[in-house]
């Protein structure tokens, strides 16, 4: 199995950056081959061109190496692990970027028409999102909507083929005591494995 793992925050030594080694950790340990992405350590860059702005056109050629190389990754992928902050309901820009850049149609999917329904073609069945957050899970419900599960399991991952979402959120992380932590390093572990029953 060939699982790609995206980390999408800015911090080093961040809880978040915890929760991306545990999870690269345990799959590499089960023997799945791991493409591990520390996009914001990686520099890539987020900004649309341009020319990457069509939604039915299948995009053109990568000139930019660093894209190219996700692009032609996520095509092999069996699963993904995203991990990041919830940060004003939205994942953080450099993830955001990825996903507009990266699942680029005649990549991740294609449209007949630009109000037709997508084909998702990515392989990868199934796909993992671990947040952060320090929104109390009534709040976040309540308040907002939890507005990352609709951008995850609504909006992209099932328009570029993914059937498979799963979620876990990590709350409230700044005022946590390590024993939680360590207990939620324990659970993102668990659901990384998972992934691969």
């Amino acid at each position: 199995m060939r699982a790609g793992v995206y980390l999408a925050h800015p911090r080093p030594g961040s809880f978040n950056h915890a929760v991306f080694d545990a999870v690269v950790e345990e799959l590499r340990g089960r023997g799945c081959e791991v493409l591990a992405h520390d996009l914001c350590a990686e520099g890539f860059a987020p900004a649309l061109a341009a020319d990457e702005t069509r939604t039915v056109q299948a995009a053109s050629h990568a000139t930019d190496p660093q894209l190219a190389l996700h692009r032609a990754e996520v095509a092999t992928l069996d699963a993904m692990v995203f991990v990041h902050p919830n940060w004003w309901g939205m994942p953080p820009a450099v993830l955001t970027g990825w996903v507009q850049r990266v699942l680029a149609p005649g990549v991740a999917y294609k449209l007949s028409t630009a109000d037709g329904e997508p084909a998702g073609l990515l392989k990868a069945g199934r796909a993992l999102v671990l947040n952060t957050s320090d929104t109390p899970a009534d709040r976040e419900e309540s308040e907002f909507g939890d507005p990352l599960d609709r951008i995850w399991s609504a909006c992209v991952l099932p328009y570029v083929g993914v059937t498979d979402v799963r979620r876990v959120v990590f709350r409230t992380v700044t005022d946590s005591t390590d024993e939680a932590r360590a207990s939620w390093l324990r659970q993102a572990r668990e659901q990384a494995a998972a992934l691969l029953v």
